[in-house]
């Protein structure tokens, strides 16, 4: 018949497929009313069934376009309009697609494979079609089957990718790098996708199989599943580095914590330095009325760690040095370290003529009698007691209670020295980098002080004097003009300018060589001074403030610690001012002091921890 011929061959099913347009949902409900309008005998026997109706002569004008749109339009309402039961249960109406869609696939090189029925549900079972029927899609669940499966059934094509995804997954091997916190990503993305194409069909948002199929490129989520999947391992990473940055707050906020309860209250600070400087000025004036060897004394000099604000916990401990200048003295080194000195007076001192020997001021005379005086003073003060005097301490030490709390204040004697520093000093203080050259220049212009200590065995001679009568060179003075103007720029913890955390990982480390001594008094030997001078050698190596940002304490101390844990396990530690002297000569117990501090700082300090605990 006319009309009724053949339609022209297209060159292949892209290009037919390019052609069929995606109709809205109106246009949906138009080709729906015209199919009711004209129903089959085969439609009224079984309504869910649905078969295309050629359209009649008067329309057989009508381009293969139109056609192909109006056939689209009511295979995607059908299959929108179903509910979700019926898709799970009953088959998808039949298509229009008739053989020529398989004549064409097979002219292109598509053959259609056919599936045994032993299969697994994930894989689709496609047969070809019959010339008396149609090429069926069958969705048995929305839930088990994705995008591109769908996709593969209506075009008659294998499901390649879900079918490479499936047998990924069935591999056991290929999740054995896969961390078991993540071996679930896979599963869960596919689920999560095809609970979206469901709820989409649900919805009546989706395109109908056979349109996505002929149309545009789908998302395929699937394929990201298997992206997310090989990205797994790589978490594994971030997990760590969350848990490292983790594990660093945790004990940042312990040692911020530690220094608040380090921290010595205004009200305690002030009651304290009251009765403190009462009692000094006592002293000094009765040894000016009183005697004629320390009449000369001069103005105290407060040094130590509360005068310096690095003291911790209870203002119980008070350092003050009483000065006795000399003018011109004569100095001869005593030892090779170059930090203890003979002292031979020149003419002009005739009060200190009395505690000569030999020509050389006896540090151990002169001491003796200064403990004496301070005895006769402090009678008057029953509030006051003075402590036995210790082996090599050259300290006169006197305690009392401040509000229940235990004091002590160590008088110190000492001999003031306007003269060039001696020249074992010359390598030392090497401030230049950190302070400035004009800075240093300014602190080798003050004096430097001698106190009576000596170390080892007091009757030990070395070129006809004895050990006992040796004096030991000082820069108290200068070590608290530095710690008061610590950082490179003038402002540094000023109001004007940034807070830096010296000052705090000095304290840490006092603190923590305080714990450590309470828990093994084999460590008694080591003392705050060294940790001190840590502070300085470490001051001199990280020069500028950025380094010693306030916000940065954890690191800090942490570079702190490990530079102490240096010096002990080498058993060196050089003096600040006198470089050929080491802190730790004859002192013992080093490495194990230094095993003891690594195991607190790569154990995020228990120690500090409990104490935080105990509230202490």
């Amino acid at each position: 018949m006319a009309g009724r011929g053949k339609p022209r061959k297209l060159n292949s099913l892209d290009a037919e497929c390019t052609k069929v347009s995606f109709p809205d949902l109106t246009e949906g409900k138009q080709s729906e009313k015209q199919t009711k309008q004209k129903p089959k005998k085969a439609e009224q026997k079984n309504p869910n069934k649905a078969e295309e109706k050629f359209p009649p002569d008067s329309a057989r004008g009508e381009s293969q376009h139109s056609r192909a749109q109006r056939t689209c339009a009511t295979r995607t309402k059908s299959t929108e309009q179903l509910p979700l039961e019926k898709l799970e249960k009953k088959e998808i109406p039949k298509t229009t697609r008739t053989k020529r869609c398989s004549d064409r696939t097979k002219s292109q090189g598509l053959e259609e494979e056919v599936k045994p029925e032993g299969t697994r549900k994930t894989n689709p079972r496609v047969r070809k079609a019959k010339p008396s029927e149609m090429t069926e899609i069958q969705l048995k669940d929305p839930t088990e089957d994705s995008v591109d499966t769908v996709k593969a059934k209506a075009c008659g094509t294998k499901p390649k990718l879900r079918e490479q995804l499936d047998a990924k997954m069935q591999n056991e091997q290929y999740f054995e790098k896969i961390p078991k916190a993540e071996q679930q990503t896979p599963k869960n993305t596919r689920e999560a996708s095809e609970q979206t194409t469901k709820t989409e069909i649900c919805a009546g948002k989706a395109k109908s199989p056979l349109a996505k199929a002929c149309g545009a490129k789908p998302k395929v989520e699937v394929q990201s599943a298997v992206q997310d999947t090989k990205v797994a391992p790589g978490k594994s990473e971030d997990l760590k580095r969350k848990d490292t940055t983790e594990e660093k707050a945790s004990t940042d906020y312990i040692l911020r914590e530690t220094l608040k309860k380090l921290k010595i209250k205004m009200i305690d600070k002030a009651k304290a330095a009251e009765v403190i400087n009462a009692i000094i000025q006592n002293i000094i004036n009765h040894l000016k009325q009183n005697t004629l060897s320390f009449n000369d004394v001069q103005e105290p000099l407060k040094t130590g760690s509360y005068y310096e604000n690095l003291k911790i916990c209870n203002p119980d401990e008070f350092d003050v040095m009483l000065p006795i200048l000399v003018d011109r003295v004569r100095l001869e080194p005593f030892g090779n370290d170059g930090a203890f000195y003979s002292v031979e007076l020149k003419r002009g001192q005739k009060n200190l003529e009395r505690f000569l020997e030999n020509g050389i001021l006896s540090a151990t005379k002169m001491l003796s009698e200064f403990r004496e005086e301070v005895k006769k003073c402090v009678k008057n003060f029953t509030e006051w007691k003075v402590d036995k005097k210790k082996k090599g301490c050259p300290a006169v030490t006197l305690t009392t209670h401040v509000q229940s709390v235990p004091i002590s204040l160590d008088v110190v004697l000492c001999l003031m020295v306007k003269s060039s520093w001696p020249p074992f000093t010359t390598q030392g203080l090497k401030i230049e980098c950190w302070l400035g050259h004009k800075v240093k220049q300014d602190h080798k212009r003050e004096p430097y002080y001698l106190v009576p200590k000596y170390e080892g065995k007091g009757t030990v001679e070395n070129d006809g004097v004895c050990n006992k009568d040796v004096w030991r060179v000082s820069f108290s003075h200068i070590e608290k003009a530095i710690l008061k103007n610590h950082g490179s720029k003038k402002t540094c913890c000023e109001k004007s300018g940034e807070n830096c955390c010296r000052k705090s990982c000095l304290k840490l480390l006092k603190h923590l060589l305080h714990l450590l001594k309470e828990r093994d008094s084999s460590f008694d030997k080591f003392c705050s001074y060294h940790a001190k001078t840590t502070l300085f050698h470490a001051c001199c190596l990280r020069t500028d403030d950025n380094n010693w940002r306030e916000s940065n304490l954890s690191d800090c101390f942490q570079l702190l610690l490990e530079d102490f844990e240096r010096y002990l396990e080498n058993g060196e530690l050089c003096n600040f001012f006198v470089p050929s002297q080491n802190l730790f000569s004859g002192i013992g117990k080093c490495k194990c002091l230094c095993d003891a501090i690594r195991k607190e700082r790569l154990s995020g300090f228990p120690i500090f921890r409990e104490q935080l605990k105990n509230g202490h």
